[in-house]
């Protein structure tokens, strides 16, 4: 040990390098995010329509996401700017200050800001659900399936707001008991939900695999099905880091300060990823569905001359689609030879 390191227990000073290491990645995990941002946003705003709401949307659902994580990064800055040079000669070092002053307004505003961040992510991946299961039109079935993720998720709201009151008040830190036992639920609640909605949109995806495994031939409608698609579309790279940091919040291991910066990085990552397929146009949906209908019917009145289903509906050019329209002409109609 260097003679120079701080008078400080081995554990508060590895509390502290965890601090400085979750700081690290959440802004590596910030300039990701900015670019995914860029790209969604150049995306979206290309397909805007008139009569078309979804794409101006989610323009707006993305840019108040980019806002509200730029000041979870700003405070975060500032709370390490406050701990470690304007108040680094606080008795017991900078982690003893950022325990006893969690009512600071840039700590109230890091807990408020992370917990808006992951609600507002997990609600995106809750109507991609929905989406996902009403490509076939059975809104009742869909309704069911997703009755239980949304109570869960209204239940992780509400503690989640107990979690971020009584985390900020003075004589209290995120880590002391009560909000430990908040965090540790709210952050149980959400990985349920995105566990079970992980579960529910896999399992119609690869249903709808095997669907069109039967009907489109190659590797037609891969953009779709694809198991890199189902990870994308289940936002499963939250659900892996959230339970990594779970396991160590509730044993209050400092390893939880790196894998929260994980967290929050891995579930804005998989929202701008999830977002940027549907502008891209590969999201599933009900017009993929429709268009495997289309070429189901085309293959079953043996129309062998169409060209290859186009999912991403801007690969397809217009010549494409009149020959495709005049070779089902030329079928229907085709008279009989002249005698």
């Amino acid at each position: 040990m260097s003679p120079y390191t701080p008078d400080e227990p081995a554990t508060t000073l590895f509390l502290e390098r965890t601090f400085v290491s979750g700081d690290v990645i959440t802004g590596t995990g910030y300039g990701i995010q900015l670019v995914l941002y860029l790209g969604c946003a150049r995306f979206l705003w290309s397909q805007r329509r008139k009569g078309r709401m979804q794409p101006l949307f989610l323009l707006i659902y993305i840019t108040v996401l980019v806002v509200v994580e730029t000041i979870y990064v700003a405070v975060q800055a500032r709370t390490i700017q406050d701990m470690y040079v304007d108040n680094r000669n606080y008795p017991g070092g900078p982690w003893a200050y950022f325990l006893a002053t969690q009512y600071l307004p840039e700590n109230v505003l890091f807990i408020a800001t992370l917990f808006t961040l992951t609600f507002l992510s997990d609600t995106l991946v809750l109507w991609r659900c929905w989406v996902i299961w009403t490509a076939s039109g059975r809104r009742v079935m869909a309704s069911l399936a997703i009755a239980f993720p949304t109570l869960c998720l209204l239940a992780s709201f509400v503690v989640g707001v107990l979690w971020a009151q009584k985390s900020s008040q003075p004589g209290l830190s995120l880590y002391s008991q009560l909000p430990v036992v908040l965090g540790t639920s709210y952050y149980a609640l959400s990985l349920g939900v995105n566990i079970l909605l992980t579960l529910l949109i896999a399992a119609r995806l690869l249903a709808y695999r095997r669907r069109l495994a039967g009907i489109l031939p190659g590797d037609e409608g891969r953009d779709y099905t694809s198991l890199a698609a189902i990870f994308v579309e289940s936002a499963a790279l939250y659900t892996v880091c959230a339970f990594a940091f779970l396991v160590t919040y509730a044993v209050n291991s400092p390893m939880n300060q790196v894998f929260l910066g994980m967290t929050n990085t891995g579930q804005q990552i998989a929202t701008y990823l999830i977002i940027y397929r549907v502008a891209e146009g590969k999201g599933f949906g009900k017009s993929a569905l429709e268009q495997s209908t289309f070429a189901t019917n085309s293959v079953a009145m043996g129309k062998v001359n169409t060209v290859p289903l186009a999912f991403n509906r801007r690969s397809a050019t217009r010549s494409d689609l009149e020959t495709t329209v005049d070779s089902t002409k030329e079928d229907a109609f085709e008279l009989p030879p002249r005698q």
